[in-house]
């Protein structure tokens, strides 16, 4: 899986500030950040309810513009948080906190077009790196997807979770060791 600059749109406070007035601003801002945060909840909930949550996510971020405040922290920040509470909610409601990475394996493979054995090793990697993701705390799988996925910072990751940055660094550090050892385990056996 490639890993994804969340990149901070050009003009994005101006655009902010101009969508408080006028919501055909907020355009831009949809275009931009949707691919990340489609990405996000695609990693974590069934296929099926993917666009429904993406949606839910802008029409909170559009109706709740208001109580943003720059001054507290950025709006890619700010609008993260309403994906991870959007999607803690739905798991609650679901009375369930699995983390389901569902982007199948013939997605990424028909956008890269390898031969079939390329193809059947990928998948079979694939499937063990997910299989051993599960076996992870959810907060070690969403410290994980926020630092390899969306390629964020130890320090970015803290704001969103409300952590210290050295202890976004250790429980990375030790999610990281876990995941290394379950997959050897699973490779000796």
């Amino acid at each position: 899986m490639q890993s994804k600059n969340i990149g901070i749109l050009e003009n994005e406070k101006e655009l902010v500030m101009q969508a408080l007035s006028d919501t055909q601003c907020f355009a831009a801002i949809y275009d931009h950040y949707y691919p990340r945060i489609y990405n996000y909840i695609r990693l974590r909930v069934n296929c099926n309810t993917v666009e429904d949550l993406v949606s839910q996510v802008f029409e909170k971020a559009l109706s709740k513009l208001e109580q943003y405040s720059p001054q507290k922290g950025e709006f890619s920040i700010w609008l993260f948080t309403i994906a991870v509470n959007t999607v803690r909610d739905h798991l609650r409601a679901q009375k369930r906190c699995v983390f389901e990475l569902t982007a199948t394996i013939e997605e990424m493979a028909e956008a890269h077009e390898p031969d079939i054995e390329e193809r059947v090793l990928r998948n079979e990697t694939d499937m063990k790196l997910l299989d051993a993701l599960k076996r992870l705390s959810i907060r070690e799988q969403n410290i994980i997807a926020l630092k390899f996925w969306w390629n964020l910072t130890n320090r970015r990751i803290a704001q969103m979770m409300a952590l210290d940055d050295n202890n976004v660094a250790v429980i990375l550090f030790r999610a990281l060791k876990r995941l290394r050892k379950i997959l050897t385990d699973k490779h000796r056996a």
